[in-house]
């Protein structure tokens, strides 16, 4: 584990609530904007029964397990099922480079499809979208306008719009968001599109 902390949840559906964040360490991607690289070697192995009650001491319902990757590690997978046992509304942040077939079927799972602009468009498991459900959301970091076109023709040519929520999000620094904002508009796409909401309020502290 890498860490856990109390912030507002910055993306996805559930953008705004208090969320308890669990960071678990490693990650076997390297997407060229990734800003959790300090979770890719750090971390402390951590009891399960200790986890849960560090989690706990926040007293708020909603969790969200992140990484790096959380996948990676074969604990991921009871901790997650541990976290819906004790009540919690658990969601899960994953690349999608990795099987989410196994995940407890309580877990609202977001999973990236990487764009050819993050470096790992070669790693998306395409096979994970056959297990997703309405509860579940698929997530685009774009870069650019190549990338939101090949977004929308993978939306198109996979029928996204039949499986879940789609979330559309601009890289900081490389995007602005007023663009992409335009780009949704002009072609009447049916996504969300997303900032994150953390960067606006604390910037890029770890932690936040």
């Amino acid at each position: 584990m890498t860490e856990v902390f109390l912030s507002l949840q910055g993306e996805t559906s559930r953008a705004g609530l208090p969320t308890v964040f669990v960071r678990l360490s490693g990650c076997p991607l390297r997407c060229r904007w990734c800003d959790t690289t300090y979770s890719f070697q750090s971390g402390e192995a951590v009891p399960l029964t200790t986890l849960l009650a560090r989690v706990a001491e926040y007293g708020v319902p909603t969790v969200c397990v992140t990484g790096g990757e959380p996948l990676a590690q074969k604990n991921c997978l009871p901790l997650l099922a541990a976290l819906c046992d004790a009540g919690y509304s658990v969601s899960l942040e994953t690349s999608g480079a990795l099987d989410v077939s196994r995940v407890d079927p309580r877990v609202s799972r977001i999973v990236d499809i990487k764009a050819p602009e993050s470096g790992e468009e070669a790693r998306n498991r395409w096979e994970n979208l056959v297990h997703l459900t309405p509860r579940d959301e698929i997530k685009f970091v774009l870069a650019n306008r190549a990338d939101y076109e090949w977004a929308c023709e993978v939306i198109r040519a996979r029928k996204l719009t039949q499986v879940c929520p789609i979330l559309f999000s601009p890289v900081q620094g490389e995007l602005s968001p007023t663009q992409l904002a335009d780009w949704i508009l002009a072609d009447r796409l049916p996504v969300r599109m997303q900032v994150q909401l953390h960067k606006i309020l604390w910037g890029s502290t770890p932690g936040k």
